[in-house]
Order: structure tokens, then sequence, then C-alpha cells
């Protein structure tokens, strides 16, 4: 009589063991047991096949769920299980280790899926708009080198009248494989370079690339709020695909060159307003021109100190692929003179007598905690 081992003791896991958990028990055990570590062994071979059948049994939730309920007696006799006992078929050692480590070498257990052509690359296309026509959006024209499909033989890759074979070395699947002891080797197949067919007759415009070089010219819209980095993508524009493979895409990539006023931060334009002391002082106003061309007027309060911000709401940047606009932020830079009239400098004379007196205390307080500081 045959002892069964729970699937779970096999696997070393608790029975509350999530995926992950038992995932990573498999992976260890099945390195720790592996034949190719453990040549000539038995009993590795043997424990090897009943981690083998208990993860492929605790990995689906289905058996997974009959198994907790039933036991082993859930893929017996017709059970869940489709009536098999014992360790179950996996088609080979070679198959049990892809199953382990297939999704680290870049293919799907089983293989023998077609690759066929290979799809055009994408493209990249550098443009360069100014602020102005960042606010308003534009239509441009882009002319890119680029590779498109061959009108001679339409892409196909084979002289006019002429077509392309299955590949007898893959038999159409683009791939090989070749089994190395207990490793499988999936490699592109040599003969058609993971196309699945073979043109005996090449088309002579295109030497059987199915493509060829071109200059096309494009239009690109530019939608109204774009920033510097925004991607405007053109489906199938890039280069053409392998004998009649889909193409690629081109992907504009837009930079806005620096403006001589407005930086700007999302959808807000900053400036900078250079006023005289004497409007700061005493208020007063002024106006700037966006990038629309719109003028704008904005209220300087009296009292305004240098570094203060003022907004306007609603006259900045639009919102990309939205509705509204963000703020106009001036900040505020009082200058100091540099040159002075004669009256200039009476007036300033005057007005610093003024400050020395009983209407500038915080003046005096600033000299009394500095007097104070040095002792």
């Amino acid at each position: 009589m045959t002892t069964e081992v729970d699937f779970y003791e096999l696997l070393e896991c608790e029975r509350t063991a999530d995926d992950a958990t038992i995932k990573a028990s498999y992976r260890k055990l099945a390195m720790k047991y592996h034949p190719d570590r453990n040549a000539g062994c038995k009993d590795s071979e043997g424990r090897f096949k009943a981690i083998s059948e208990a993860y492929d049994c605790l990995k689906d939730p289905q058996k997974r769920a009959a198994y907790d309920r039933f036991g082993h007696a859930a893929f017996k006799n017709g059970g869940p299980g489709g009536g098999r006992s014992g360790a179950q078929d996996f088609g080979g050692f070679s198959d049990i280790f892809e199953n382990i480590f297939g999704e680290f070498m870049g293919g799907e257990r089983g293989g023998g899926g077609r690759s066929g052509p290979r799809r055009g690359a994408d493209l990249r296309y550098d443009m360069e708009i100014t602020l102005e026509e960042a606010f308003t959006g534009r239509s441009s024209e882009v002319t890119v080198d680029v590779s498109a499909v061959c009108d001679t033989c339409e892409g196909s890759g084979a002289k006019r009248g002429t077509s392309a074979k299955t590949c007898t070395t893959c038999a159409g699947h683009g791939k090989v494989r070749a089994q190395q002891g207990f490793f499988v080797v999936e490699r592109t197949c040599p003969s058609c370079h993971g196309a699945g067919r073979v043109i005996s007759d090449p088309c002579p415009a295109c030497h059987g690339e199915g493509r060829v070089e071109q200059t096309k010219t494009l239009t690109v819209n530019v939608p109204p709020g774009v920033d510097e980095g925004t991607r405007i993508r053109l489906t199938g524009e890039g280069e053409a695909g392998l004998r009649g493979a889909p193409a690629g895409d081109l992907y504009i990539f837009l930079h806005v060159a620096r403006h001589a006023v407005f930086e700007r931060e999302g959808t807000t334009l900053l400036a900078r307003a250079p006023v005289s002391f004497a409007t700061a002082a005493l208020g007063g106003e002024f106006s700037i021109t966006g990038p629309d061309g719109e003028t704008h007027v904005l209220k300087i309060p009296a009292g305004t100190q240098h570094g203060r911000e003022l907004r306007q709401r609603g006259a900045g940047m639009p919102v990309l692929q939205g509705r509204g606009r963000g703020d106009l932020v001036v900040r505020v830079e009082v200058e100091t003179p540099t040159k002075l009239s004669a009256r200039q400098r009476e007036l300033l004379e005057e007005l610093r007598t003024l400050d020395a007196g009983a209407d500038a205390s915080h003046v005096g307080g600033f000299f009394q905690k500095v007097k104070g500081a040095w002792g």
C-alpha cells in the first residue's frame, strides 16, 4: 500500500499559505531536488516528482479547493482531478524546469507560439514651440525619414507574382527548440529569422524586407495647453513592420522655448514687474500683455513690499484637454534708483528726515536691538 504524503507537507507550507508563499517554497525545493543537481539519486528524483505534483495541484485555485475538501481522493475515480492518481504527466523534467523558470527566460510554458514578422519600431521626433503656440495650439508639418511599406511588393517581401512559403525548419512557428539534458533552449529560427515564412524569390525593390526608406511629411496638431515634455502619438506612423507586420508609432516630444517675460508652473504663468518705491509706497497699477495678446491690468496696493505676488485669476495657461485657465502671478520687485536728480535727492532727504521722526519708531527699535546685541 502506497503512503500518500500531504501536498502541503511536501511543499513545507501551512494550509493557510498564500499563492506567493507556495510558489516560493516550490522553487526552493525544486532547485534543491532537481535531477541535474542530484545526478543518479533516485530519492531526489522521486522527491522532485512528488513536489511537482503537489505544486501542480495547489497552484490551481479549483484543484486546491477540491484537495482541501477531499484530499487525495479528489483526484481519484473521476474526481475533480480528472481521475488520475500518482504523479502527473509533466512531459519530462525539461517542461517542469521550464515551468519553474519560464517567466525569467522570456517565454510562455509550452512554447510553440507563432512569433511571425516583427512589428515596426516606434520613432521619436523632437519639436520646439513657443509659449504663445503652447497657449493657442498650432498645426504644423514635420518631415521624417522612415521605413515605409514597399509599394512594389505591397509589403510581402516577395517578387510580384510569387509568395512566401511556410518555413520548414520551424513549421511556421518562428522559433525552434532544442533539448540539452533536462534543459529546453528556445531560440529564433535561423532559417526564417522569426518570420515563420521564407521567400525564395525576394522583391528587387526592397530585397525581401517588405519596406523601403522614405521621407514622409506629416501634419501634427498641437492642442492648447501643452507643456514641456508633452508627448503626441501618431499611431502607425513609425517604422513599417517587417514583411507586412504592423507599423510602429511616431511620438512627437514637445519642447517649449524659454520666454522673455513669463515662466510657467503647470497652468500658472509667472512674471516679474519692476516698480518704483514711490509706486510701491503710494499704490498704483501696471499692465502686462499675456501670451494670447490680451492686456491685463493689475493694481498695486499702497505699501506693497518687495516680493509681494499679485494674482490675476483665469489669466494663465489653458488646461490641456480640459476647460478653464490657470492664474497669472506677478511678483513685484521694488527698484531703488541709482542716479538721482537734485530735486529727487532733495525730496528723499526730506523723506529721511520725516522717517527719523515719530512715524519711524520701527526704525529706531531696529537700531536699539542692534545696539543691545553688541553690548
